[in-house]
């Protein structure tokens, strides 16, 4: 197995951790950063490589995986700094933890299928001390994904509705209290029967097995494609998208939408 892959970059991350260190003696930038001022940039460097894999970029995947290994180094040394841990802490912890969430790999448990070693997975966790199912979804994940998570770990211990059909029933019923919210003077009750009317609808995203973040974010690129043509539309004919009216861009989005050749 070992000779399928490339010779492992010692010398090269050795010298990745060297450059880091220099910079946190050296740089008055890089020294004065914390865990938490280069947090959201690690959060964008993430969201990043998504794009990439997004738009099969292989190219960019590799500047973007780079990116995101700085910041993985960059927290590392931070700790190493304060005798917190060590990266050889997070390689050997990660390490054990692989080795032990695949018993069926480096031990002798056997399993029929991907679905036996996801269940599995789920009850090493819980054996490794959570409380609960829902402990390691992360607050800050994108609220659709969130959701999602949350509602599939629910479902592995039988929470769950039995018919598609039911579903929808909870959405159509999710929605009539919306209605009925949006009538009112709370805002306080929209926004709940809002977001109640969005976990009910990501919920039937999974019975149909759709994922709701990614559902999202290709409308939203959708949406961005057509504008564009708008504003690239209007430049032509020498407009002003400030100035022009919703009847002339309303007839250019369906322009972009009559578009052929193109995914809009």
């Amino acid at each position: 197995m070992r000779n399928r892959y490339p010779k492992i970059p010692t010398k090269d991350l050795e010298r990745l951790i060297e450059v880091v260190r220099r910079l946190r003696h050296e740089c008055p930038w890089d020294r004065q950063q914390t865990h938490q001022s280069i947090r959201h940039s690690l959060l964008e460097e993430t969201y990043e490589v998504i794009e990439a894999l997004d738009d099969n970029d292989i190219n960019e995947l590799k500047k973007e995986l780079g990116d995101l290994l700085l910041h993985i180094i960059m927290h590392v040394t931070m700790a190493e700094q304060t005798r917190e841990f060590t990266l050889q802490d997070v390689v050997r912890e990660i390490t054990e933890k692989l080795i032990r969430r695949h018993p069926h790999v480096f031990g002798s448990h056997r399993v029929r299928d991907a679905e036996e070693v996801t269940h599995n997975w789920e009850k090493i966790k819980m054996d490794e001390g959570r409380t609960s199912i829902l402990d390691g979804v992360p607050k800050s994940l994108p609220a659709l994904l969130r959701a999602a998570k949350v509602q599939g770990r629910a479902a592995k211990v039988g929470f769950e509705w039995r018919k598609k059909s039911d579903v929808w029933k909870k959405v159509e019923e999710e929605h009539e209290e919306l209605q009925r919210a949006v009538r009112g003077n709370s805002k306080r009750k929209r926004e709940e029967e809002l977001g109640d009317y969005l976990f009910a609808l990501v919920n039937y995203a999974r019975f149909i097995d759709v994922n709701p973040e990614d559902a999202l974010r290709s409308t939203v690129d959708k949406f961005m494609k057509r504008f564009r043509f708008i504003e690239r539309e209007l430049r032509k004919q020498g407009k002003d998208i400030h100035h022009s009216t919703l009847e002339e861009m309303d007839g250019l989005w369906n322009q972009a939408k009559r578009k052929k050749g193109h995914r809009w």
